[in-house]
């Protein structure tokens, strides 16, 4: 049975600042915001496996489900553009 490669992920390196600001941080809407992009972008991606892990320990921290972050995320995303407006004057969902 071949064993499955662990693949880097392109963004891993800034992906890693964000994911250790939001164990440090506060669940602000920017980081609820930040949270659920990187699990999107993680979910079933076949390699960094510590910043999977420590998205799971955001949300703990947090106390949040998994589909109480999406609900807020959806509410926010909703009432105004916060991401795109404070973050980069653009999107990042890759």
């Amino acid at each position: 049975m071949a064993e499955k490669k662990e693949l880097t992920h392109p963004q891993y390196k800034a992906d890693r600042d964000v994911v250790t600001n939001l164990l440090n941080g506060e669940p602000t809407d920017f980081n609820l915001i930040e949270l659920a992009r990187l699990r999107i972008r993680y979910d079933g991606f076949p390699g960094a496996r510590d910043i999977q892990q420590d998205l799971d320990k955001a949300l703990t921290n947090w106390s949040l489900s998994e589909d109480e972050l999406m609900t807020k995320t959806r509410d926010i995303h909703q009432q105004e553009m916060l991401y795109k407006a404070q973050r980069t004057k653009k999107e990042d969902w890759s």
